[in-house]
């Protein structure tokens, strides 16, 4: 692996930080306000070419690397991580396993709307029962001639509200993981009901809902890839969004180290700059070291994907560290800030409400262990 980054991933990462900065950072505090992010920021993103990065150009995509990808999340991780949250969801939970396990058909219908952000995806899998034990959900395909007939419930699903598209996760046979296949299903489906979430500690910009199916029906096509296939897929797609969430957790750690080294040079306490203080250089080099370490622990995750090697546990301990980072960068720039981290007029007390999500969703923090020490010993723990 080469950690110097070539001239065109230097060019988007410059295009993605001047966009960001320009469309996003000025308006986070008013999204994060009134609980919703523009949707109009939504296409933008896509000319951009942030749902595009790694889907194929026949496909409306940008195709190109995964270390760009990283680059990708980072910088919106940096500016509004509900704002990383729509792209890392449709294009990466969704888009992908289109992508990988998709027919022709399928892929010809969703992908290029959702490369080039025109359309959105949502990834149904978590339910009120089952979060970190999704191989016993609840919610129910059944055949019925040229049709699927899906009943149940989801919670807590990422762009539920905005989406054109879900990929929905429901039991077509027996008890277990075996059991479970995965569909495409229309979001204006007759039956398919979302009820927005609101009142969320952090990422309050980014649309979060319940979904209810009420006899859904999907026609026979909607089927992605193979009966008794979904919890497999699902696994695989949350494995790589593991890689998502890490670089977005470092562009999180990223945001407080630059936040917490602007103000503490212009603040100034007993004559000085309170960045002259070693307890507070103590602190933003703290913040310094677990941003190199996350993003290097990411970009290592990314590497073994474009080389396809096994990376499902590189995955788990990028996603462990970089969330666990991102939370305690956020809690020492609250900190440096004093009372003033404390109240929105600075940013550093959403970075840590953002944060906090990060050590929960897609795998909280006790499963990323689960699965290392599982790697490390051969022994399962389930």
């Amino acid at each position: 692996m080469d950690l110097q980054l070539t001239a065109e991933q230097l060019e988007f990462k410059k295009l993605a930080r001047e966009f960001l900065e320009a469309e996003v950072v000025p308006h986070r505090q008013e999204w994060d306000r009134r609980e919703e992010v523009d949707p109009a920021i939504v296409p933008k993103l896509g000319e951009i070419g942030f749902f595009g990065l790694t889907i194929p150009e026949e496909y409306g995509g940008l195709g190109g690397d995964w270390i760009t990808y990283c680059i990708g999340m980072e910088e919106l991780g940096r500016a509004d991580s509900a704002v990383r949250g729509i792209v890392s969801v449709s294009m990466g939970l969704c888009g992908k396993t289109i992508l990988a396990h998709g027919s022709e058909e399928q892929k010809q219908r969703w992908l290029p709307g959702i490369a080039n952000g025109t359309k959105v995806g949502c990834f149904g899998l978590t339910e009120p029962d089952n979060g970190s034990d999704p191989g016993h959900l609840k919610t129910r395909a059944q055949r019925d001639g040229d049709e699927w007939v899906i009943t149940g419930s989801k919670i807590f699903i990422t762009n539920a509200t905005i989406a054109d598209v879900a990929l929905v996760f429901a039991r077509t046979g027996g008890e277990g993981p075996r059991g479970i296949s995965a569909f495409l299903v229309p979001t204006d489906t007759p039956g398919f009901e979302r009820n927005l979430i609101h009142g969320k500690l952090g990422l309050r910009g980014q649309a979060t809902a319940e979904l209810s199916f009420n006899d859904v029906r999907v026609p026979a096509d909607a089927l992605v890839g193979e009966e008794g296939k979904g919890f497999k897929y699902a696994m695989e797609s949350l494995d790589k969004g593991r890689i998502s969430v890490a670089a977005g957790c470092v562009g999180i750690v990223q945001a407080c180290l630059e936040a917490c080294v602007d103000y503490a040079k212009s603040r100034e306490q007993f004559g000085k700059p309170i960045a002259s203080y070693q307890l507070v250089q103590d602190m933003i080099a703290e913040i310094s070291v677990d941003a190199d370490a996350a993003r290097l622990l990411a970009w290592r995750a990314a590497d073994l994907v474009e080389r396809g090697l096994p990376f499902g546990t590189a995955a788990s301990k990028a996603k462990l560290f970089a969330s666990e980072a991102a939370v305690k960068a956020a809690n020492l720039a609250i900190q440096v800030y004093g009372g003033y981290g404390y109240i929105d007029e600075y940013p550093v007390q959403k970075f840590m409400r953002d944060a906090r999500v990060m050590t929960l969703y897609e795998g909280t923090s006790q499963i990323q262990k689960l699965i290392i020490g599982r790697a490390e010993t051969g022994v399962s723990a389930f």
